[in-house]
């Protein structure tokens, strides 16, 4: 070994000579690379401040959510879970005493025949249940719930007497407006400056599209009778409605309602002046179809919801479980006790009010 050193000192000491490491060829038996380090992205996060982060989001966490905590919040927000069967079952049942909705006695097809005067015939009182008294005594337990909360939230904002009031509008203005369409569709419009109040109102403006469709009216404000099921009522209308001659009902509302079942249980109070009508003495035709026009106090157009005799049918039937309903109620000691009771404020037969 001392030689090769001694060896290796003479080389260097001669001038010109001199030893450096060879570089290599660029062959290698390993992947290891003395490069600089290539950072991961992971590694460029600022991990302090990460940490700091997600002991934040850790510690400001609520209470953990299970599945009896969420029952509890349902329950609180929507009332308790209901335990009775699935309502499917109720689209199944079938009234105890089934009487048809179309007279077999009387003529399908309607008299083309426009009478000169519209029936207009009016309703005793006390003599039958109406229709909208059976309807605002059956609602369903939704339906009372619905209504009451209304009714709470707007004394909040106007107080007793103020909600009075609000619902004495409501009706003042739904009476206006069945007088103005009256006017309208007899042809007793005239040109004083009352009617053109009255006509100009929004709930007007906003059907005049519908009134355009109608023709041949048979009836306006005319009472009838169904004195084989016990009830009566006061209908709107009764014409001809892009050719189908039709139950109309005219209801108000703040709310769109493009849909049949925004409306609620105005299709069975419609079925029921159907059937009603169709086995009164008093009108020597029938009617198969109806229509429920929804008009809006801003004027905007409103909503016509043409119910064929395949729906008139299916609403009769719903109808028909209302008025055993009713009259099981009526018979119980309860029933009796409130018979003479007030009514719901009028227009609320089982919907919500228009501002709800």
């Amino acid at each position: 070994m001392k030689a090769f050193q001694t060896i290796f000192r003479q080389l260097r000491s001669v001038e010109g000579f001199s030893i450096e490491p060879a570089h290599l060829a660029g062959f290698s038996t390993s992947s290891y690379s003395c490069g600089p380090k290539k950072k991961k992205p992971y590694e460029e996060v600022d991990q302090a401040r990460y940490s700091r982060l997600v002991k934040s989001v850790l510690t400001s966490r609520g209470p953990v959510r299970t599945p009896e905590s969420l029952l509890e919040e349902d329950a609180l927000l929507y009332g308790p879970v209901s335990k009775a069967k699935l309502p499917a079952q109720e689209e199944t049942q079938a009234p105890g005493k089934w009487f048809p909705i179309f007279n077999p006695e009387r003529n399908q097809s309607p008299n083309t025949r426009e009478p000169s005067v519209p029936l207009k015939l009016p309703l005793q009182r006390n003599a039958l249940p109406s229709v909208t008294r059976i309807l605002q005594r059956t609602m369903t337990a939704a339906q009372i719930f619905h209504l009451e909360r209304w009714r709470q939230r707007m004394i909040l904002q106007l107080g007793e007497d103020g909600f009075t009031e609000y619902t004495s509008n409501l009706f003042q203005q739904g009476r206006r407006f069945h007088e103005a369409v009256e006017s309208l569709l007899s042809g007793r419009g005239s040109g004083n400056k009352g009617d053109e109040s009255l006509l100009g109102c929004g709930y007007v403006r906003s059907v005049q599209h519908l009134l355009k469709d109608v023709c041949g009216v048979r009836a306006l404000e005319s009472a009838v009778q169904h004195h084989a099921l016990n009830y009566a009522g006061l209908l709107d209308c009764v014409a001809e409605y892009r050719g189908e001659l039709c139950v109309i009902d005219w209801k108000t509302s703040e709310k769109p309602k493009p849909s049949l079942r925004d409306t609620y249980d105005n299709p069975l109070q419609v079925a029921a002046y159907v059937g009603a009508l169709n086995y009164d003495a008093n009108y020597s035709f029938q009617v198969q179809c109806g229509l429920i026009a929804v008009a809006y106090k801003d004027g905007s157009p409103a909503h016509a919801h043409f119910l064929d005799p395949e729906l008139c049918s299916h609403y009769w039937a719903k109808w028909l479980l209302r008025l055993e309903e009713y009259s099981k109620k009526d018979k119980s000691p309860a029933g009796q006790e409130l018979g003479a009771g007030a009514d719901l404020p009028a227009g609320t037969n089982g919907s919500p009010p228009p501002a709800c």
